[in-house]
């Protein structure tokens, strides 16, 4: 039998949708995004938003600024505090 999947009323969306089956990073923002974020908003972040963000600002994500500014840009993008 299959587990059923954790609902959540996503921000970027605006509809109770399946949840991310764990916290994306281990942070308060990671918790953030677990409780309010869809599977699907996160998996469009992912694979269709973040690496254009990268490129656009030319961010080097070993710096602790351009690292910021991709996070900034997901929150924006995700519709979640920062």
């Amino acid at each position: 039998m299959e587990e059923s999947k954790r609902l959540v009323h996503c921000a970027k969306l605006d509809k109770d949708l399946p949840g991310l089956s764990k916290p994306p990073f281990s942070s308060e923002l990671g918790e953030k995004i677990y409780n309010s974020i869809s599977e699907e908003a996160w998996q469009d972040w992912c694979k269709n938003y973040q690496l254009n963000i990268i490129n656009e600002y030319r961010l080097n994500l070993s710096y602790k600024v351009d690292y910021e500014r991709l996070l900034k840009e997901m929150c924006l993008f995700l519709n979640v505090n920062y």
